[in-house]
């Protein structure tokens, strides 16, 4: 199957509508239409705005789920110790192909969008704001948007206002990558750890938040904390925005209030009534099994003690018909091929999980899992960005929900069932390796012809060729490596030339089995020659 939903898949609500007011009017809530659905909003004060943050508990929308007051108050208090206007920033990138909700919300209510981070840009004193998109059909509808408000990018303009378009890539979805992409550089994380709040945008502070965030807001400020409140639960007031797909007749974006049964929202997309499990927040989320979702609500603190994620709020069943770790599996593949490349924890870690999930259904036993444990294990924490953690949750919850099919994997020949590919990736990605329907390109299948070389007289025990290859290379206890010699696998012959090539104590040599075939091109060992005014919290308008 393997279908990419579409940038605006058919919206449901539950209750009275919120973000989702005028849906039913037309396809577009243009200007005119969006004042007549939603009204007139007056500015609020930068304090009074934070105690309204506070008081809805309002909590980001794309993820991480941090409180927004506390962001809020965070760039206020770094904008005026530093003495500096800070920056709006709206992060509409959603580029992972199980979320559509920010698509959504973009092409069909742009305006509200627009109005949660303009008052956020009055309170603070901003004089720029910058919407991140990676769809065409996004990038259309907020720009047009834009034009619509009279807001412009030129020089003098009271609040400077553009999009910025970046390519579609799980990463680009990070704060870090879209502030680098705004300040001129490519749109992944910059390597290290950054704090948007404290210095982001062109060194200011910034106020960085997903889409239906602002949406919120701009709901709230509306109608107030109090009336805000009597929609869902107590504790997590208001709605939410759902992308519901995987094995469901119809894949849809449902805004509902908190506190609804998870199986009333799956009964919504025509789900499996008994499905093998559901996957909570996305392809950085968390499997919850059957019995498990029967018992559920819509809720951040519901879904987490649950051992749940809501996440970016997509949520993903499948059926008793495919095999779980098969899905499972291709979805790997795919975060693995999403890295930036460039820290080890990703560009090596992701592609040695999902070779270890690999291993699992082509029958390694119990000595893969315990191998993709490790390495799922290894990459937490290490990462420029949050990409390998939440690679690693998702495959660490696979291994927990999916115990049965695991066990006979591991123990035994397999469950038996195929690969539905009900999962949702892009259209022209990689088919992934080692399930029905996937395998390597033609030119990556077959036993390779090259073998790679320890010079012990030379080698130093560096360890830098089992981070490059570990494919290949493993450690002994001495830190040097287990193997003198071995074959390459024909998709890791680029790494393995890399390996040789960036050896320090030049102890490595690549050679080429020539029997029985044309020798190919000679692979060098080392490449030749080697060796002023300003508004923020408190001031008000």
């Amino acid at each position: 199957m393997n279908e990419a939903l579409p940038d605006v898949p058919e919206v449901r609500v539950v209750g009275l509508p919120q973000l989702t007011s005028g849906f039913d009017l037309v396809e577009r809530l243009d200007l005119p239409m969006h004042l007549k659905v939603h009204g007139p909003l007056e500015p609020m004060g930068g304090e009074q705005l934070a105690q309204l943050s506070e008081r809805i508990n309002l909590k980001g929308r794309g993820g991480a789920g941090f409180p927004f007051h506390k962001k809020l108050r965070s760039v206020a208090e770094a904008a005026i110790r530093r003495g500096v206007r800070p920056v709006v920033v709206v992060n509409g990138s959603e580029d992972e192909p199980a979320c559509r909700k920010d698509t959504v919300m973009i092409n069909r209510a742009p305006h509200l969008i627009l109005d949660g981070a303009l008052l956020v840009a009055e309170a603070l004193g901003a004089r720029t704001l910058v919407v991140g998109v990676t769809r065409e059909s996004t990038q259309r509808s907020m720009e047009a948007a834009l034009s619509e408000r009279g807001l412009t990018n030129r020089r003098g303009a009271t609040i400077r206002a553009r999009v910025q378009r970046n390519p579609v890539r799980m990463v680009t979805g990070a704060a870090a990558s879209l502030v680098r992409s705004i300040d001129g550089g490519p749109a992944i994380p910059p390597g290290r750890k950054t704090s948007a709040s404290q210095n982001g945008v062109g060194g200011a502070p910034t106020l960085l938040s997903n889409a239906e965030t602002f949406a919120q807001l701009a709901i709230a400020a509306r109608i107030g904390a109090e009336r805000y409140g009597n929609t869902g639960l107590y504790d997590e007031p208001g709605t939410v925005m759902l992308t519901v797909s995987g094995a469901v007749a119809r894949p849809m974006v449902i805004e509902a209030p908190t506190g609804v049964p998870l199986r009333y929202i799956l009964q919504l997309a025509g789900a499996p009534p008994v499905p093998q499990g559901v996957l909570t927040g996305g392809y950085h989320g968390k499997w919850l099994d059957s019995a498990t979702v029967n018992e559920t609500i819509v809720s951040r603190n519901s879904l987490d003690a649950v051992g749940g994620a809501l996440g970016a709020g997509a949520i993903l069943p499948i059926s008793m018909n495919t095999c779980p770790l098969g899905e499972s599996l291709r979805v790997a593949q795919w975060l693995a091929e999403e890295s930036a490349g460039q820290c080890g924890p990703c560009y090596l870690g992701l592609p040695a999980a999902a070779r270890g999930m690999e291993d699992i259904l082509n029958g390694g036993g119990p000595a893969a899992l315990e191998a993709l444990k490790q390495v799922a294990n290894a990459v937490k924490r290490r990462g420029a960005c949050s990409h390998p953690d939440g690679s690693a949750m998702f495959l660490e919850s696979t291994i927990k929900a999916f115990t049965d099919d695991l066990a006979a994997h591991v123990l035994g020949n397999g469950c038996g069932r195929p690969v539905e590919g009900v999962l949702p990736l892009f259209e022209g990605g990689q088919q992934p390796t080692g399930i029905p329907g996937g395998g390597q390109p033609e030119e990556e299948q077959g036993p390779s012809r090259q073998k790679i070389f320890v010079d012990w007289t030379l080698c130093r025990g560096h360890g830098l060729c089992a981070d490059i290859l570990p494919e290949v290379f493993q450690l002994g206890g001495d830190g040097f490596p287990t193997v003198a010699q071995a074959p390459v696998p024909r998709y890791a012959e680029a790494k393995a030339l890399r390996a040789v090539r960036r050896c320090p104590a030049l102890a490595l040599r690549l050679e080429e089995d020539t029997r029985g075939a044309a020798p190919r091109q000679n692979l060098p060992a080392v490449r030749e020659g080697g060796g002023g005014g300003r508004r923020a919290l408190g001031r008000g308008r």
